[in-house]
């Protein structure tokens, strides 16, 4: 997204449905589709693998 009109587009639904799929599973997102997500030095390659494995799920049933 570039702009204001492109963030108006957004699918706020969809976000939130992925949002809980992914919290229910123990991943813990930001609130809105509109934050940046980052990795830290904190995050393992299991954690990284765990949070993968997650999001290829919700795609497998989304």
């Amino acid at each position: 997204m570039k702009n204001y009109e492109d963030a108006q587009t957004a699918d706020t639904e969809k976000f939130a449905e992925y949002f809980r799929f992914m919290l229910s599973h123990g991943i813990h997102l930001g609130p809105s589709q509109f934050e940046a997500m980052f990795l830290s030095d904190t995050h393992t390659g299991e954690t990284t693998d765990e949070t993968l494995r997650v999001f290829e799920e919700y795609l497998k049933q989304a």
